[in-house]
């Protein structure tokens, strides 16, 4: 008779301890992913953070484009700037004046 309850007891709390093991695993595998998965909550923040970063690159781009135009504008059309026309002429020959300094940097490197 006591065997008989003791199993009975210990079928009645095992059982349920098992079935909120499980349902704790479960929840836990879809709360994880729901934050680090592909497109879990970390994820939007990095994608916005990439986002955020692309924007400005795409900024700089667009500013360093129209400062081109605006040197092209001097050098095309009628009216020509002959500083401009003089420099671009004595960087692309690789050619100076006498009376110039000369700095070279490492390659790769701009003023």
């Amino acid at each position: 008779m006591l065997m008989h309850r003791l199993r009975l007891f210990l079928r009645s709390l095992i059982l349920p301890v098992t079935l909120f093991c499980a349902a704790g695993a479960v929840a836990s595998y879809f709360v994880w992913h729901g934050v680090h998965g592909q497109r879990g909550l970390k994820t939007g923040e990095e994608y916005e953070q990439k986002l955020a970063q692309l924007r400005l690159e795409r900024d700089m781009l667009k500013l360093q484009r129209m400062q081109w135009e605006a040197r092209i504008a001097l050098i095309k059309g009628e009216n020509i700037d002959a500083d401009i026309l003089d420099e671009e002429t004595r960087k692309s020959l690789g050619r100076v004046h006498k009376n110039e300094v000369v700095i070279l940097l490492p390659e790769g490197e701009t003023p």
